[in-house]
């Protein structure tokens, strides 16, 4: 069964929590802090962080930022609906979800099972072949992704978004078309976080990111790759 690590400065939501996630089967492990956090990923292996955002000392973004130095574990905030900046921020530096709280527990644990069958999809065999699109080459089995033969470092959420992008070389994708085409789940409004994973993928592909010359946006319509 999967590890999930819950990193979060209060006791009663960790609490929570670990209630949920270990009535479906999950091993969970409580943190306080980011440094506990990234310490403990060092330590043990895990397969899905929940990270609170608004912690003293290392926040959410910052811890964010240390572990995609070592790690593309997938990343799920929590958030409260007050902190919007700080979503928009964290998906920026690497986060592949979030939820707001209060959380629904039901939606919480949609979004850890999706994520979690994004990660090990992104980790194992498959039956995918080699998709090429200009000078990005993508290698479905191996999961790995080169441009100009040198290698990317993509979060899941990432792959998939240009996965999905690769397939139709030219075709637009609406927020919400890529959201359903990688989660398989209506969005219910969580398709705002696309522009922010659009937005890293330039960073990590263009070679001016403000001046697109790949990965570029249809005004009122949505996105596309060129080839």
């Amino acid at each position: 069964m999967y590890n999930i690590l819950v990193c979060d400065d209060e006791k009663d939501i960790r609490r929570a929590l670990n209630i949920y996630l270990s009535g479906e089967g999950y091993t969970v492990c409580e943190v306080a802090s980011g440094a506990e956090a990234v310490a403990e990923l060092k330590r043990n292996t895990y397969h899905l962080i929940l990270m609170d955002i608004m912690m003293p000392g290392l926040d959410g973004v910052e811890t964010t930022v240390r572990i995609r130095e070592f790690s593309n574990i997938p990343i799920i905030f929590l958030t409260a609906k007050t902190e919007d900046t700080d979503k928009v921020l964290g998906l920026t530096v690497g986060g592949d979800d979030y939820v707001t709280k209060p959380f629904n527990p039901m939606e919480l644990l949609a979004r850890v099972k999706a994520q979690l069958r994004r990660y090990t999809t992104l980790n194992s065999p498959s039956a995918g072949s080699l998709i090429t699109a200009g000078g990005l080459q993508m290698d479905d089995d191996a999961k790995s992704v080169t441009l100009y033969n040198e290698p990317l470092s993509l979060t899941p959420t990432e792959y998939d978004i240009l996965r999905v992008l690769m397939m139709a070389p030219g075709k637009v994708f609406s927020s919400r078309e890529l959201y359903q085409a990688i989660r398989n789940e209506d969005p219910f409004g969580a398709e705002s976080s696309i522009p922010v994973h659009i937005r890293h993928l330039r960073e990590k592909i263009e070679t001016d990111p403000t001046n697109p010359r790949m990965l570029k946006v249809v005004w009122g319509k949505g996105y596309k790759l060129e080839s």
